[in-house]
């Protein structure tokens, strides 16, 4: 762990990597493109998905889960859907292997054991799950189902990184029916609000709530509204999204209901999620060369205690007032955990906290013992200074909202000035090569616009702003006329 990283200025792409590696929070594993998460990564994740677990309750909503296979034959009932996911599915053909008679201690397929029908390995669950709902709902009585699961799912990409990109992750899925288009629609609006306030307040990450082009949709959806996050190096990050399927899936499972009038009508359906995608959106937001910033909400130890001590007799007196220390701190809910670990010397430990972004650090000597003080170290600002212990359960605790707070004002103020008005495509491509971040640019409304600018740029549309004004002007590359102003980036 004492090996520096790669500065971010000189390879973002190598640091990052090293990074979720050295601070212990998931390595590569003996499958393709898939992670191990490890103790340290995976309590993170805990905590971001207790804080959205505890959101999608007092929003109505109830867990449940569903199969990971799902029949071919439901997979391709909703052909926009199948189409969209076609290309990154994996495929269930056999259900046993045997012996392999030529090759001594091998297993092969056993040939009379191919399914009747292929399973595929989710990689979304709507066709799964609209099949079931089918046998949940006959009336309007039976409206709304407001189902989530946690699950894992399988996208079989071919270029991974972890956490980014990999062919299997850890998310969350809503999928919801409704009686009408409106509390759907209101709906889909709901839970991309609840995934913005998380985003921003517990993990102190600004994002822009916008709406995607018919192009970048969700494969089966009417609409889907996202919220966009700029990373570091300027690129963005989708980091959440919310969809409104219409009665897409209704029809290909022909799930309908009886109305109040005693009418037969399709069901109106939503789907939304998040994913450990987010664990990268918070390492590039708030880290820094030293290694992890973690906001204090996300962090699994908010505070360590490091003793400093030269016998085990001043490491007695120490741990008497660490542990009034502790029980303060825990009283006012905030994590703290001592290191007493006689196998590192205090240097090598205040190098690993550092590393995995623990929000504050505090050293205590003998000296401070005889003192009435201790060294009091902020991660997110790297700076020092004595308390005294009178008044550091207080103090600890209002940093805990100031650091909150400075990390997303920083991350607010980055996002801010890397956003850019232009005007003509010069100006654009200048952008994207010099300063990079949100480019704002009057747009057709066309596809063929859309797709000419991505293909000599590499940058898309990362959203249409939910808050854009109406404003007339011309596109910034075919120069036909244009409503407004929209969102372009190179993007994760």
């Amino acid at each position: 762990m004492s090996k520096k990283l790669t500065s971010r200025a000189e390879d973002y792409s190598k640091w990052y990597n090293e990074l979720v590696v050295k601070a212990d929070l998931a390595e590569n594993s003996a499958v393709r493109g898939c992670m191990v998460i490890k103790p340290y990564g995976y309590a993170i994740w805990e905590k971001m998905q207790a804080e959205l677990d505890k959101k999608f309750k007092e929003t109505g909503h109830q867990n449940a889960y569903f199969p990971l296979f799902v029949p071919k034959s439901l997979f391709e009932a909703e052909e926009k859907n199948a189409e969209g996911f076609a290309k990154e599915c994996a495929i269930v053909t056999h259900y046993r292997l045997q012996n392999d008679p030529d090759k001594k201690g091998k297993l092969r397929v056993d040939p009379e054991a191919k399914l009747e029908e292929e399973l595929i390995v989710r990689p979304t669950s709507e066709a799964i799950i609209w099949n079931t709902y089918r046998g949940w709902i006959q009336s309007y009585r039976d409206l709304p189902i407001l189902v989530n699961q946690w699950a894992n799912v399988v996208r079989w990409e071919m270029r991974t990184r972890l956490f980014l990109r990999t062919a299997e992750f850890l998310w969350q899925e809503g999928h919801t029916a409704h009686a009408t288009k409106e509390e759907a629609i209101e709906e889909t609006k709901l839970m991309n609000n609840v995934y913005a306030t998380f985003v921003e307040n517990f993990m102190a990450i600004p994002v822009i709530q916008g709406v995607k082009t018919e192009s970048e949709r969700f494969a089966g959806a009417e609409d889907t509204y996202c919220i966009e996050a700029l990373m570091q190096d300027g690129k963005a990050l989708q980091a959440g999204t919310s969809h409104f399927l219409g009665q897409n899936f209704a029809k290909a499972f022909d799930v309908k209901y009886a109305t109040k009038e005693g009418k037969q009508d399709y069901v109106w359906a939503t789907s939304w999620g998040v994913s450990t995608r987010l664990m990268g959106a918070l390492i590039m937001t708030h880290s820094d060369d030293n290694g992890l910033v973690l906001p204090p909400n996300l962090a699994p130890n908010q505070v360590v205690i490091v003793p400093i001590y030269k016998n085990e007799e001043q490491l007695n007196a120490i741990t008497e007032v660490v542990n009034g220390i502790m029980k303060d701190l825990r009283a006012k809910n905030i994590s703290v955990k001592f290191d007493n670990r006689d196998t590192f010397r205090p240097g090598a430990k205040f190098a690993q906290h550092e590393l995995q972004g623990v929000p504050l650090r505090i050293a205590i000597g003998a000296r401070d013992l005889e003192n009435g003080t201790v060294e009091l170290a902020r991660r997110d600002t790297l700076s020092k200074e004595i308390v005294s212990l009178d008044s550091l359960i207080d103090k600890v605790e209002g940093l805990m909202t100031e650091i909150q707070e400075s990390l997303f004002n920083k991350a607010l103020d980055f996002r801010n000035t890397h956003i850019t008005e232009v005007d003509t495509f010069e100006e654009f491509k200048n952008v994207l090569e010099t300063k990079t971040g949100f480019i704002s640019a009057h747009w057709d409304g066309t596809n063929e616009t859309e797709e000419k600018i991505k293909e000599l740029t590499k940058a898309t549309i990362r959203c249409i702003p939910i808050d854009m004004k109406e404003i007339e002007g011309v596109c910034v590359y075919s120069g036909k006329p244009s409503k407004g102003r929209v969102l372009f980036a190179k993007a994760y």
